[in-house]
């Protein structure tokens, strides 16, 4: 055992959430331990990738307002480290009209003042070229909306949580948490003692929350991450401000469909089916369905006549899901200095910056930001399997 120390704060899981909550924590001068069980950068966990969709369209009100304050963060993030990491782009959000779904995130942009065009079926080709709207959908565009470059968001944030004293160790797998007023966190490399804890470690939250006597409601998929191929190069491209996009529901699908244009492969769009099948995270090779990419064929074939409707690469992503699809941003029932950020379902990415502060908040004892009663583990508590 070569390794260990003592902390004020470590945090377990280096991926955005963790790596964020790790920077906003040495930005307080706390001396802070960020681990990973893999080599740094990996692309084990779901925070890898190029690029990630930034939106305040949503339909809760709750996560449109914290989008106001996380855009102004990942703008102080990109003026700290003069490095870019947003493209405007715009986001076109389509649906069935009458769908409750699409009227909720028409309802919550105008309830919510975010800056916005109504595209109608007359107008919406002249707007949006090489995309079919299909019958009786609505258009809108969240035009504030864009890209995200997610690779280099994490290399920004690690580094700077690094420049300023923080302490980052990859490839060491946490393998017992003991609780307490100083919490004990053994690793594959050593021993480590800190005041609190923060476990941000995706899909194996539940293996890491057992020796805590906790285990929440966490599904674990595999997402198929698919990019198109353009039949004429530029007719999706970035440069000509073709839109990010999101299908509520249709045709083909009850889940969402997203989709950002060709960026970090040139000539190829990135279009996704927001669900996946269940999967262990340690064997996550092994699942190949592939039935959200036969639903995404329909769809492109149907929508996108600019593209081919066969998956020219399909890389993979993991998604840890809460039963509401709401993110768990809490401490421990019993064990208050061990602080819980897990289920993000999906759609955590953009929120990296504020979820660093309101998990750094907890883990310091401070009043959160913001009402965190929609991701409090109580919500679950019927179901909530502990053994406490």
């Amino acid at each position: 055992m070569s390794a260990g120390g003592e902390y004020d704060c470590i945090v377990i899981g280096a991926g955005v959430q963790g790596s964020f909550t790790a920077y906003q924590l040495v930005k307080k001068k706390r001396k802070t331990l960020l681990l990973d069980q893999f080599v740094l950068p990996h692309t084990r966990g779901s925070s890898h990738g190029q690029t990630r969709i930034i939106r305040r369209a949503y339909e809760q009100d709750f996560y449109t307002h914290m989008m106001e304050e996380c855009y102004e963060l990942w703008a102080q993030l990109e003026r700290e480290a003069a490095v870019r990491l947003y493209r405007q782009t715009g986001l076109l959000v389509m649906g069935p009209e009458s769908s409750e779904s699409y009227q909720q995130f028409k309802d919550t942009l105008q309830r919510n003042k975010v800056p916005m065009v109504l595209l109608t079926s007359d107008n919406f080709s002249q707007h949006i070229p090489h995309v079919h709207l299909a019958e009786g959908d609505g258009a809108l565009v969240d035009t504030s909306a864009g890209v995200l470059y997610a690779d280099r968001a994490l290399r920004t944030v690690q580094g700077l949580f690094q420049r300023m004293g923080g302490v980052i160790r990859d490839k060491e797998k946490v393998t017992d948490i003991k609780p307490g007023p100083v919490v004990t966190v053994s690793t594959s490399a050593g021993v480590y003692r800190a005041k609190s804890v923060v476990i941000t470690c995706g899909a194996w939250a539940n293996s890491l929350l057992a020796p805590t006597g906790l285990q929440l409601p966490l599904k674990v998929v595999k997402i198929n991450v698919c990019y198109w191929k353009e039949k004429v190069a530029g007719s999706y491209d970035v440069k000509r401000r073709f839109p990010c996009f999101l299908l509520t529901e249709g045709e083909e699908s009850k889940e969402h469909i997203y989709g950002l244009p060709s960026n970090e492969y040139p000539g190829l769009v990135k279009i996704c089916y927001h669900m996946g099948s269940e999967t262990d995270p340690d064997q996550r090779d092994k699942q190949t369905d592939r039935s959200d990419i036969d639903i995404l064929q329909r769809y492109v074939a149907r929508c996108l006549p600019g593209l081919d409707p066969e998956p020219a690469v399909v890389e993979s992503c993991m998604y840890t899901l809460t039963p509401d699809r709401h993110f768990v941003l809490d401490c421990h029932p019993v064990h208050r200095n061990i602080v819980i950020g897990a289920g993000f379902s999906g759609h955590g990415f953009k929120f990296g910056p504020i979820i660093g502060k309101l998990l750094c908040e907890l883990s310091l004892g401070d009043v959160p930001s913001y009402d965190l009663s929609p991701f409090r583990i109580q919500r679950f508590q019927a179901k909530t399997k502990s053994a406490l």
